[in-house]
């Protein structure tokens, strides 16, 4: 099992992270990059505002691809299986890499937005096919702790395009197309290992009928002696489905059965998003400054807030054991009270000088707390809220809110921090109360029970209290 979540890991939700931390680094060569480009093909200067406008393509192609990733993962998990989308899947990655690294030789810097476009479809795919295998393999008892691969490897994928883009590594100006392409590895990675693992038993069973190849593959996640408990409870489910084919999206939102738990992923798929944590991000830099740490050094330090959220995602392997539902509100609480503290020591900034010290303690906290909840717990419980039927359309929907949030979120955050200077996280701190608050009425714990079990815990929401 956890063999597999390796190999699934590798090229699904790391990838996402990777792409999107690598492409910090190379901001100033990429400038350069196409300002040379332009001269020698028009033989004139590129326009500031259109140089900005080139860059701004650059860096949101990766969320525009990213949704349409989202739209096709859940088909292709039905047409080609989990394990087969997300082996199809690292081929559009080795594409992209490959045109990404040939930009810079070719002078052509269209290869490089199309390149993005492409890690963009991937990241898409991966980030919503891979917490649907995870979830389908996983024995319920350790559901909980191995869906936690999904935020593992996103963290994981983080911290290492931070080091990776260092300018001793392969953020210098030499090597930044290296840098760019080398996301081909994981994928040739995922090719090479997740082969040998089976594809997903309850798509075996469910999907394709074929009860032979599921046992196979049970035996292999679960072993020869405890796979019989699993598969009885795979069975319960396709009885209670009745031959029930896989939705579309749309089909779920005439669905009352499954009204509330729609909701839940889309209010729970905002929630991270616009929970501040790219505000975090964006004044670490800034808090960093005003605590007295050279600006040389501040890449370094910001390696600790990627070194945070992975340590974070590992030690909430173990602390799931408490409930999903108790993670999920404390995270949010906690990060509450940091955006709380945060906009404090801010706004008085000048006054101490131990105040820019506890600016950047809550830096830390709030990354902490957000992979302490939001972060790790929400893909896992978008698998456990829908039954085999509805899943793969779920994430479909959760893939589409989140990529959408996240462009928004890229779009509208420099005009609020331009506006609302350090109060802007009394936004943030508002919303996550109030997911915090959603949750506590709505959300089941959903720890150590089965997806019909779940379902019918959602059953008096959605039907009334007479149903």
């Amino acid at each position: 099992l956890f063999l597999a979540v390796c190999a699934v890991g590798i090229g699904g939700t790391f990838q996402y992270g990777y792409n999107v931390s690598i492409i910090n680094a190379p901001t100033q060569h990429i400038h350069k990059f196409l300002n040379e480009t332009w001269s020698s093909r028009y033989h004139k200067e590129l326009n500031p505002d259109l140089l900005t406008f080139l860059w701004s393509v650059i860096a949101s192609i990766f969320s525009l691809g990213g949704l349409c990733g989202a739209l096709i993962g859940g088909s292709m998990a039905i047409r080609l299986g989990r394990k087969g989308a997300l082996l199809m899947n690292n081929i559009i990655a080795i594409l992209a890499s490959i045109l990404m690294g040939i930009s810079f030789p070719t002078g052509l810097f269209e290869l490089l937005i199309a390149g993005r476009f492409l890690i963009g479809i991937n990241s898409g795919i991966g980030l919503c096919v891979q917490p649907l295998y995870i979830g389908e393999f996983a024995p319920k008892h350790l559901r909980g702790g191995l869906a936690m691969g999904t935020s593992i490897f996103l963290t994981g994928g983080i911290l290492t395009g931070q080091i990776i883009g260092l300018r001793e590594l392969l953020g210098g100006e030499k090597h930044w197309p290296l840098l760019l392409s080398s996301s081909c590895i994981p994928a040739l990675a995922q090719l090479l290992f997740l082969p040998w693992f089976p594809e997903s038993p309850r798509y075996l069973l469910i999907d394709r009928g074929d009860e032979l190849s599921c046992a196979k593959a049970l035996k292999r996640f679960h072993g020869s002696s405890e796979y019989r408990r699993e598969m009885e409870d795979i069975q319960r489910e396709c009885f209670a489905l009745d031959g029930e084919k896989p939705k579309k999206p749309w089909q779920l939102f005439t669905d009352r059965a499954v009204r509330w738990q729609l909701i839940t992923v889309i209010v729970m798929t905002m929630g991270q998003q616009l929970s501040g944590i790219n505000a975090i991000y964006f004044y670490a830099t800034y808090v960093f400054e005003q605590a007295g740490i050279v600006a040389e050094k501040i890449p370094y330090v910001t390696l600790g807030t990627g070194v945070c959220e992975c340590l974070t995602a590992l030690s909430c392997v173990r602390s799931n054991y408490v409930g999903r539902r108790c993670l999920i509100i404390g995270g949010y609480l906690l990060m509450t009270l940091w955006c709380t503290v945060l906009t404090f020591s801010l706004t008085y900034q000048e006054l101490y000088s131990w105040v820019p010290y506890m600016s950047m303690m809550c830096v830390f906290a709030f990354i902490l707390s957000f992979g302490l909840g939001p972060g790790g717990i929400t893909n896992t419980l978008t698998a456990e809220l829908f039954v085999q039927s509805s899943r793969p359309a779920a994430y479909m929907i959760a893939g589409t809110v989140s990529w959408i949030s996240f462009f928004t979120v890229g779009m509208l955050f420099p005009f609020i921090v331009n506006g609302l200077k350090q109060y802007c996280f009394v936004v943030f701190l508002l919303e996550c109360f109030f997911v915090a608050a959603f949750i506590f009425l709505i959300i089941p714990e959903t720890k150590n029970k089965s997806f019909l079990e779940i379902k019918k815990e959602f059953h008096k929401l959605n039907f009334g209290t007479n149903a």
